[in-house]
């Protein structure tokens, strides 16, 4: 029998299956690497190891591969490993895939019944000196920091975290050192409970409360403030009977509105508010805070789906509707009347993925980054093949100016999620560098690029050269080695 990925843009170019482990010393690069620079850049893909049962399976759908790039004195060494999760164990052991469509398990293989069908494809972070890898259909999946080798395929925080999902998207609190995070569908399929969790500096589940959403929907990301955890419910909206027939997990349904929570840290969560919106679809936060008594929340907001993999149920996908631009939305609660929520476009970069001066998540804050498309650039023939939206330029934006700079890396790369380093623990707000994956049409290989943060419009300052092509990731994570080590 033979094995063969299908014949589709799907599993071609960059986003053809790279299905390696390597182990590479002293990676090529140019430019210098700063001695400051100290610790390990993580970041994950999703990556098929078997050609899947059905030929247009969604990218979400590939195994966890993570990316480990170990900065020490100036020079990089990088690794690869797929997350040993049950279903990839279980895969490897049959030699091919025993899983069907994304999150449907009516379209699995009984030799699977019973097993977890997570791919930990979607996020890291290192919390109390773990590394978790997550996706947020499943538990985490705890790995080694330093080898990426699996120690346990189905973390539940010593059994204290009674979700049957967890966050891709946890975030730290840069004061108390608490890991927050929420689990949807958290009590099974298309089930309306969202589970909220607080994981203390030793790693200890020391919150849980629950609470309900109007309606089962894909709430990917949250933000935290100070006082309060919010989140957005999008049509995004959970379709059983579409997966009855041997559909994916989510259709887009623009007939539902958007909803706005807001809920209290660490109360039970009775005094959750929700607050109606017209049809948005915004996946990734950049960061919340408390303004006095108002909740104010910046993401990357569409006004329609922004995943043509996902069947839309009235309307055909539409790339100008899916166009992100970082908006933010505000609450006052001190408005006890009011039930609906306010949103303001910040900026009119059309773009996805955004992040933040991690030092300052839950803080009023100042620094942005994010990957955008500007279709004024030039765009090399070598990329004629490349379908879809192409991220093209990496942005700073300065809030308290409203003003903004771009990093272009030439008409032959796109770019990837970016990742922002502090120069040192205490070093100004934004100060440190910036890094990510850039994947070069010409070559057909990935590099990492690296740039000074406060001063991106200049380039790069150096560029890991890769001798191999990875796929379109999804997110990462930086730790540095005193975290590490402590």
């Amino acid at each position: 029998m033979s094995l063969e990925f299908p014949k589709n843009p799907g599993f071609s170019g960059f986003n053809a299956p790279f299905r390696m482990n390597i182990d590479l010393h002293d990676a090529e690069f140019e430019g210098e690497i700063p001695e400051e620079l100290n610790g390990h850049f993580y970041r994950i893909q999703p990556d098929f190891i078997y050609p899947p049962r059905f030929s247009n399976d969604v990218p979400f759908n590939g195994d966890g591969n993570v990316t480990l790039f170990n900065f020490q004195h100036g020079r990089v060494d990088v690794k690869t490993h797929h997350v040993e999760t049950q279903r990839y164990k279980a895969q490897k052991q049959a030699r091919k895939a025993l899983f069907g469509t994304y999150r449907n398990p009516r379209t699995d293989l009984d030799d699977v019944k019973g097993l977890s069908g997570g791919t930990a494809n979607t996020n890291l972070i290192f919390h109390a000196g773990k590394l978790f890898a997550l996706k947020e259909d499943s538990p985490p999946v705890q790995v080694d920091p330093y080898t990426l080798k699996g120690i346990d395929d189905y973390y539940t925080f010593d059994g204290k975290m009674t979700a049957k999902t967890f966050t891709a998207h946890p975030k730290i609190d840069p004061v108390n050192g608490e890991m927050i995070g929420i689990a949807y569908e958290a009590k099974g399929e298309a089930s309306k409970d969202v589970a909220l969790y607080a994981v203390d500096k030793q790693g200890n589940v020391c919150w849980e409360a629950w609470i309900e959403v109007p309606y089962a929907g894909m709430i990917h990301d949250f933000a935290i403030t100070e006082t309060h955890i919010a989140l957005l419910v999008t049509p995004m909206a959970v379709n059983v009977e579409q997966m009855e027939q041997g559909g994916v997990h989510f259709a887009w349904d623009s007939s539902l509105p958007s909803y706005f929570g807001v809920v209290a840290r660490n109360g039970d969560g009775t005094d959750l508010r929700w607050y109606e919106g017209p049809e948005k679809c915004a996946t990734h936060v950049m960061n919340g805070f408390n303004d006095g008594n108002k909740i104010i929340v910046d993401m990357d907001m569409a006004t329609g789906n922004q995943f043509p993999f996902f069947p839309s149920l009235h309307e055909q996908f539409d790339l100008q509707r899916a166009s992100g631009r970082l908006t933010r939305i505000t609450i006052d609660l001190d408005d006890k009347e009011a039930t609906t929520y306010h949103t303001e476009v910040m900026y009119q970069d059309i773009g996805v993925l955004p992040r933040t001066d991690e030092r300052y998540w839950s803080r009023p804050y100042n620094v942005g980054f994010m990957p955008c498309m500007d279709p004024t650039k030039p765009r090399s023939p070598s990329m004629a093949g490349n379908v879809g939206m192409t991220l093209n330029t990496w942005v700073r934006y300065d809030h308290d100016k409203r003003s903004s700079q771009t990093y272009f890396p030439g008409e032959n790369y796109t770019l990837q999620e970016c990742q922002f380093v502090p120069k040192s623990d205490d070093a100004p707000e934004g100060c440190g560098y910036l890094m990510g994956i850039a994947n070069n049409f010409d070559t057909m290989l990935s590099e990492l690029h690296i740039l000074d943060a406060e001063n991106i419009a200049a380039g790069t300052i150096a560029k890991v050269k890769l001798p191999v092509r990875l796929r379109q990731g999804v997110h990462g994570h930086w730790v540095s080695r005193n975290k590490l080590e402590s």
